[in-house]
C-alpha cells in the first residue's frame, strides 16, 4: 500500500471521528498524520519492517497500530468498525480516482486576504505539486476580518499576478474570487467585476442558520447568477462543530446542473464539504464538481490527495470533476 492510499484511510478515520464532539482531538490527530504522510510520502513498508512507524511526524503508537494493521492485511479493522458505528459504509459502486491525472486546484488563498503565503509562494507550491494551473481566489470584502478584495484591489492583484506568472511559466494562474453569497442570494461584488475574472466561486459563509425556505431561495439565486462557476463548500458545515446550512438540496443541485455551475468538494479536514452523501445526491442531480484544498498555504495542497476518497465514495466519475481537465477544457467549461 502506497503512502497516499494509507493517508486516505487515516483521513477517513479522522472524518468519522470528527462527527463525535468527544473525539475531536483524536480526529485532528488522524488528520494531521494523514497530512504528514501525504507531504513526506514515506516508504511505509520499510518503516513497518524496521518497527519505525512512530518515527514519522504525527504518528504515535495508536496511529502506528492502525497503519500496521493496514500494511499487514490491506484494510483497517478500526476504520471498518467506525464505518459500522457511524452508518457510513463503503459502497460497491465507488468510482476510480487517478490522482496522477489531477491537473490543478481552482480554490486557494494568499496574503491578499486571509492566506498565510504570498501569491508567488502559492504558485511555487502548485508547481511543486506538478499542477498545470492554480486558481487564486481570495475573499470578497463582506467579511472585513479577512481583508477581502473589491474591484480596486483585484486590479492591483492582477498586476502582481502578471509578475508572478512570469516566474512560474509552467503553472497558469487563474485570477478569481471567493465571493460571499449574501442573505438574499445576491453576491458581494457587482456583475461588472465578476465577469472580468477567470473563475468565480460563490460560497455561503454567514447566516447559515437561515430558515430553510429562505436559504433555498438564497442558494437558488446564487447558482442562477451567470458569472458563478462553482459553489464553494456548499453547506458551510464544519463537522463536529457546525452543522451547516439546511435547504432543499435537490432543488438547488438540479438548478446548479441546469446552469452548469459546479459544486465543490472542499478537502480541508475541517470542512469536508460536500460530504460523500451530499455529493452522491448532487451527482444524481446531474452536477459537475471541483475537488479543491481551499489552501491558505502551500503545504495545504496536500488536502486533496488526503480526501480524494470522498469523491470515490460518492461514485463521482473522474470526468465529472473539473480539476482533471486540461487547461483549455477547463477554460471552456468555465465560460
Amino acid at each position: 500500500m502506497d503512502a497516499v492510499a494509507a493517508a486516505q484511510v487515516l483521513s477517513e478515520i479522522g472524518y468519522l471521528l470528527r462527527q463525535n464532539e468527544a473525539e475531536r482531538f483524536r480526529a485532528k490527530a488522524f488528520a494531521a498524520a494523514a497530512w504528514s504522510i501525504v507531504i513526506s510520502r514515506p516508504d511505509l513498508e520499510a518503516l513497518y519492517k524496521a518497527n519505525a512507524l512512530t518515527t514519522m511526524e504525527g504518528v504515535g503508537p495508536g496511529i502506528a497500530k492502525v497503519l500496521a494493521d493496514l500494511l499487514e492485511t490491506g484494510q483497517s479493522s478500526y476504520l471498518e468498525r467506525l464505518r459500522t458505528e457511524m452508518r457510513q459504509p463503503a459502497r460497491d459502486d465507488e468510482s476510480q480516482i487517478d490522482l496522477s491525472q489531477y491537473k490543478g486546484d481552482v480554490h486557494s488563498h494568499t496574503k491578499w486576504s486571509d492566506g498565510k503565503a504570498t501569491m508567488l509562494e502559492m504558485a511555487q507550491g502548485a508547481q511543486a505539486m506538478g499542477y498545470h494551473y492554480l486558481g487564486i481566489t481570495d475573499h470578497s470584502p463582506r467579511i472585513a476580518v479577512v481583508h477581502g478584495l473589491g474591484a480596486e484591489r483585484l486590479l492591483e492583484q492582477s498586476r502582481e499576478m502578471a509578475e508572478v506568472q512570469s516566474r512560474v511559466g509552467d503553472v497558469t494562474l487563474l485570477q478569481g474570487i471567493e465571493v460571499d453569497i449574501l442573505e438574499d442570494g445576491s453576491l458581494d461584488l457587482p456583475d461588472a467585476v465578476l465577469e472580468l475574472l477567470d473563475i468565480v466561486i460563490a460560497s455561503p459563509h454567514v447566516k447559515l442558520r437561515q430558515e430553510p425556505s429562505s436559504m433555498t431561495e438564497r442558494m437558488l439565486r446564487a447558482v442562477s447568477n451567470p458569472n458563478v462557476d462553482v459553489i464553494g463548500h456548499p453547506t458551510g458545515r464544519r463537522p463536529g462543530s457546525r452543522p451547516g446550512a439546511d435547504y432543499d438540496f435537490e432543488a438547488v443541485f438540479k438548478e446548479a446542473a441546469r446552469h452548469n455551475v459546479a459544486l465543490e468538494i472542499d478537502c480541508d479536514p475541517a470542512r469536508m464539504d460536500l460530504s460523500p452523501e451530499m455529493a452522491r445526491l448532487a451527482l444524481e442531480c446531474g452536477c459537475h464538481f471541483t475537488m479543491d484544498a481551499d489552501a491558505h498555504a502551500p503545504v495545504e495542497f496536500a488536502y486533496v490527495p488526503m480526501a480524494a476518497w470522498m469523491a470515490r465514495r460518492a461514485g463521482i466519475p473522474q470526468d465529472r470533476i473539473l480539476n482533471f481537465l486540461d487547461l483549455d477544457d477547463l477554460t471552456a467549461a468555465l465560460e
